[in-house]
């Protein structure tokens, strides 16, 4: 399926983050669709809203926010001249949805440009990427008040890599990022993210996994098992699962009958599984993504609750 880049125009490109399950207020995603094809990705169902498929289309079909900088310092501008100005903002993700750094980005640099508008107000943020792209912009990332990276893998494994990640980055070179972000003095982590049941879950996948994140100098860790947020999203990861790993479909079918997550038991298990391996290997479990700071308490707010910060990822 060719892959076609269609710019849009946004009214804005801030958006407002209501979930209280959600650890920042904030987001931008410059693109709509995504290059990596991730067959897991719950943002597939956004595609759905502007009235296209979530299947290949949200990998091929990728929408490009072209006047994203300047809708973004027109948002900026009127909050100023609101009552609390740009204190109600906290920091902003950036990669919610879709990777900030994909593919085209190398080419359009948007993500670039509405670094360079967060960095002028002195905003600070949380990017989420499976790129190593995001070395480009380090010069960046050092102007910014504040930042954080967080580097997505969930394995080692090329097999599983390539099944359920078509076109995303290498793991190899998501560890790479890592270490050149370390570096360069950027706080910078990795989410374990999605853990596929049976698949990267085991200790036999992860500890390789974990050796060489800590060989990274990772300053955080955190991990999430897999989430089929929507009916749409779902029937796409199983497709996936027929076609690579048929001998799993009935085990993950029983597993995520009428619910989006695995059992709560199945998840506190791997949760326990992935802190003891962090324990061992002196890395760090706890990071807000992007803080809310305003609130009392957060999903990751370890002086809220006596759960680990692992533990409490796994229960969004």
């Amino acid at each position: 399926m060719k892959t076609t880049y269609e710019p849009i125009h946004a009214k804005q490109v801030l958006n407002a983050v209501q979930s209280p399950a959600m650890p920042f207020d904030w987001s931008i995603n410059p693109y709509r669709g995504c290059q990596h094809g991730c067959s897991f990705c719950y943002a597939r169902s956004t595609h759905t809203f502007l009235g296209l498929d979530a299947d290949d289309t949200f990998q091929h079909r990728i929408l490009i926010k072209h006047n994203a900088p300047e809708a973004l310092e027109a948002q900026l501008q009127r909050m100023l001249k609101s009552r609390n100005g740009l204190a109600r903002l906290g920091k902003v993700a950036l990669g919610t949805a879709t990777d900030p750094y994909q593919q085209i980005e190398g080419r359009e640099r948007i993500t670039r440009q509405c670094l360079e508008v967060l960095a002028a107000y002195r905003i600070p943020v949380s990017i989420t990427t499976r790129s190593p792209l995001i070395l480009r912009d380090v010069d960046l990332l050092h102007s910014l008040p504040d930042c954080s990276v967080n580097i997505s893998m969930n394995t080692l494994d090329q097999t599983v890599w390539r099944s359920f990640e078509p076109m995303s980055p290498a793991p190899s070179m998501r560890l790479r990022a890592l270490a050149g972000l370390r570096e360069q003095g950027i706080e910078a982590g990795v989410f374990i993210a999605p853990l596929l049941p049976y698949l990267t879950d085991s200790e036999e996948q992860l500890l390789p996994l974990i050796q060489a994140i800590k060989q990274a100098d990772a300053s955080f860790v955190m991990g999430s098992v897999l989430r089929l947020n929507n009916a749409a999203v779902k029937s796409w990861f199983f497709s996936a699962l027929r076609d690579h790993y048929p001998r799993l479909t009935e085990r993950y079918a029983r597993l995520y009958a009428g619910s989006a997550s695995a059992p709560k038991l199945f998840r506190s298990e791997i949760a326990d599984r992935l802190e003891a391996l962090l324990q061992a290997h002196g890395l760090s479990s706890f990071k807000p993504v992007a803080g809310r700071e305003s609130h009392d308490a957060t999903p990751y707010d370890t002086h809220s609750t006596e759960q680990s910060p692992v533990q409490l990822a796994f229960d969004l």
